[in-house]
């Protein structure tokens, strides 16, 4: 099952993350932890302290046999710092050795990621909401660390553009760079998608997939808090900082379709979308169901429908229809199997995809021989952010449209004071540019 939302709060977070303050997960052989100024020693810096960041941290901390530090960590909030710092040393334990951040080390505003991409980190985990990863990235890179991305990469196209552009300087770096997409690091779709690539299921007729879900959380305004700030407390809900679910969350279905075509661009996408159930004050700017359909190549299709309301029926599946038979993927459900002449089903181990982005992360930094997801992660979300400009605009996108796009969803300047939601887009009124 895809992971959730990590409530920071104790009993939400070690639930939510699977985890217990003796950290049953941590490898058996583990070492009692090195210290900072070891040779052997990897620091890593945490920008981002929320739920899905201090989950990031936790598996980089157990990628290896004690050897993995957190050292800095950033957010805008200090309050989020303090209250992560105090979950992860909870949670590690007896390991707690491997979480090593000096009062000096915990920064906070909007420049807090500066602050720790100066220090001497070698890996930096980006887990902010999505509008900071295009401008935290290429510091990142910039400054010569390697990274962990969390998805979706960007907003918008301009954000796209310059995640293409920092992937390739990460490879002239030799810096590795491994994408949030968690699904591509599960051992029971890698067996499936690897397969349907080498052919089974002959040539590609179809993709559908759905991401059916209840809605992310929302966060009622607080006394003192400017429009700025609950935009960043209540991001989820508003739109040019999450980009909308059908980027932020969906953007997993919208990738695992990426990947059946062998991550080739569509040609267009028609989608349509709304607002029905989002009723409230603290529900944003953001729809709550999108459908699409992409054109690519050779007369192959894709369907994409997500949603997020209360009290539906919920799923995620994913179909690869093919001349020779047909793939099905249910992830939350562990069902992996082909049907057609090439007859298949996934019955070996299956894996933690989280764990495992980390395991192969620090491996290849250790092994010089650096991973880039760069190029299909900016695919990816590309695909999200084209869905969403067609459902807000009533056009047909084609990926060149898409990906030249001009329109910038971010403020242009990041500071605490007012900062007014753009209207809900209307269909038919709203303008793509």
């Amino acid at each position: 099952m895809t992971q959730p939302f990590f409530p920071l709060d104790r009993r939400g977070f070690l639930k939510s993350s699977g985890l217990l303050a003796t950290v049953p997960w941590m490898r058996q052989d583990a070492r009692a932890a090195v210290s900072k100024d070891d040779p052997d020693a990897l620091k890593v810096g945490l920008v981002g302290c929320g739920g899905r960041g201090s989950g990031a941290a936790l598996q980089a901390m157990n990628a290896e046999d004690g050897t993995v530090l957190l050292t800095a960590m950033a957010d805008l909030f200090p309050d989020r710092i303090e209250r992560s710092h105090g979950l992860l040393k909870e949670a590690l334990g007896e390991h707690a050795g491997r979480l090593q951040v000096d009062p000096e080390q915990r920064f906070s505003g909007f420049d807090a990621y500066e602050q720790l991409l100066a220090t001497d980190v070698d890996v930096v985990l980006l887990t902010t909401p999505p509008v900071f990863r295009p401008m935290m990235l290429a510091a990142a890179i910039a400054a010569g660390k390697h990274v962990f991305c969390e998805k979706p990469m960007a907003v918008d196209a301009p954000g796209v553009r310059s995640v293409l552009a920092t992937a390739e300087a990460a490879k002239a770096a030799k810096l590795s760079l491994v994408a949030g997409f968690c699904w591509r690091y599960n051992v029971r779709h890698r067996a499936l998608y690897q397969r349907v690539q080498d052919g089974a299921l002959g040539d590609l007729r179809a993709i559908y997939s759905t991401y059916l879900a209840s809605p992310n959380r929302s966060v009622a305004r607080g006394e003192g808090w400017t429009e700025m700030e609950w935009n960043l407390r209540n991001w989820y809900q508003v739109l040019w900082a999450s980009g909308d679910h059908v980027l932020e969350q969906a953007c997993h279905s919208l990738d695992k379709m990426a990947w059946a075509t062998g991550d080739t661009p569509p040609l267009r996408v028609m989608a349509v979308g709304g607002r029905q159930a989002k009723l409230g004050p603290n529900l944003g700017n953001i729809y709550d169901h999108f459908t699409a359909t992409f054109d690519y190549p050779d007369d192959v299709k894709g369907f994409h429908v997500c949603r997020q309301m209360d009290g539906c029926a919920t799923d995620n599946s994913d179909w690869v229809m093919g001349a020779k038979g047909n793939a099905y993927v249910n992830g939350w459900a562990d069902r992996h199997e082909i049907s057609g002449e090439n007859a298949w089903a996934y019955e070996g181990p299956g894996n933690d995809m989280y764990q495992q982005e980390h395991d192969e992360l620090f491996a290849s930094i250790r092994s010089a021989k650096p991973i880039n997801d760069g190029t299909w992660m900016a695919t990816s979300t590309l695909l999200g952010v084209m869905t969403r400009m067609s459902a807000y605009t009533g056009d047909v996108i084609t990926w060149e449209q898409a990906l030249a796009s001009e329109e910038k969803l971010a403020p242009d300047v990041f500071e605490f004071g007012p900062n007014p939601l753009r209207p809900v887009a209307i269909p038919g009124q709203t303008k793509f540019f």
